[in-house]
């Protein structure tokens, strides 16, 4: 791929400068929900509300059939996920100033590198999520993922905008089309999955990544397991790859890299005591990591070593989520 980014480059400058400005979206990750309902904001539930309304306002995309298949390949115990939300500047499009972009600029320059350099070590492949406009600003980034010939690049917006606060059904499906074209053009592959950026669904967005034909979507946090999505008491086809916040970086270390727990010993602990239960149960166990953040140095020190701990234990398969989406497909059908 060419740095130009295909068919939108003409108008990248201006337009992402715009979108910088006007986006009225948290900077903060996990997003916080706005005070200001958009139009296609969900309706809130209150007292007054009839059974039926009650079961419309959550049917969207719930919990649906369990999907973790009788057993893994080569007889593993626990699938292993490791993912990177590459948000990166985007996170300050809010507040474009040099400083707070900085810190977000240094998940590319510095923390990419250092992590691709990590699982290269260990021979583990990862998923990364990426808006298509980060992938714009550092466009050494995707061929340096592909390059290792085993990681997986899935969509995670345009601008990290958060889809709830988009508040208009075309204008999201214009900003999710768009993401997809463009990371498809960048890779050469259309992605497979899809995290939504600060996990933000509107009531609209599960239909539209049902209709766009993602074989998985990695955004709910209903099950520590493989399920497939039910919308409005419908079974979808699409597969969830639930995450958790008790497992992403990002509630430990805030929003500024700066650290809000001192100890990334105690994130260590943390994080082993939740896969340890996954190689228990014999699910699933996803990571959920942002470079500019669990980049650092006495952070990622800390990945190194769960790493290493988990390949001590043997049974386990290392995988993108697209195999390990693609594996309970095959197991189901």
């Amino acid at each position: 791929m060419d740095g130009s980014g295909g068919r939108y480059a003409c108008a990248l400058p201006f337009a992402l400068i715009g979108l910088l400005a006007g986006c009225s979206a948290p900077s903060a990750q996990p997003a916080q929900p706005s005070h200001e309902q958009p139009a296609s904001a969900a309706k809130p539930i209150t007292v007054d509300s009839t059974e039926e309304q009650i079961r419309q306002a959550v049917g969207a995309a719930r919990f649906g059939r369990k999907l973790t298949p009788k057993a893994w390949p080569n007889g593993a115990r626990v699938a292993v996920c490791l993912s990177f939300d590459v948000d990166n500047e985007l996170l300050q499009r809010a507040n474009p100033l040099p400083v707070p972009l900085s810190v977000g600029e240094y998940g590319a320059t510095t923390s990419v590198p250092r992590i691709l350099d990590l699982l290269d070590r260990h021979q583990v492949p990862a998923t990364f999520f990426i808006p298509a406009m980060g992938a714009m600003l550092h466009p050494e980034m995707v061929p340096a993922i592909l390059a290792r010939h085993r990681h997986e690049i899935g969509v995670h917006g345009w601008i990290h905008e958060f889809w709830p606060g988009v508040g208009d059904a075309a204008k999201e499906q214009r900003l999710l089309d768009q993401s997809i074209a463009y990371l498809t053009k960048a890779t050469g592959k259309r992605p497979a999955g899809v995290r939504a950026p600060g996990s933000g669904f509107s009531p609209q967005t599960f239909d539209l990544i049902r209709k766009a034909g993602f074989l998985y979507d990695s955004s709910l946090l209903a099950a520590d397991e493989p399920y497939e999505i039910a919308s409005n008491g419908q079974p979808s086809g699409v597969i969830e790859l639930p995450i958790s916040e008790v497992d992403n970086d990002y509630v430990y270390y805030g929003e500024t890299a700066n650290g809000s727990l001192p100890s990334p010993d105690a994130v260590f602990a943390i994080y082993k005591a939740e896969f340890d239960l996954a190689f228990q149960e014999r699910t699933m166990f996803v990571l959920t990591q942002h470079p500019h953040v669990g980049g650092r140095r006495s952070r990622i020190v800390q990945l190194d070593r769960l790493i290493a701990y988990i390949k001590s234990k043997g049974d386990v398969w290392f995988a993108t989520m697209e195999q390990v989406a693609n594996y309970v497909k095959q197991a189901r059908s």
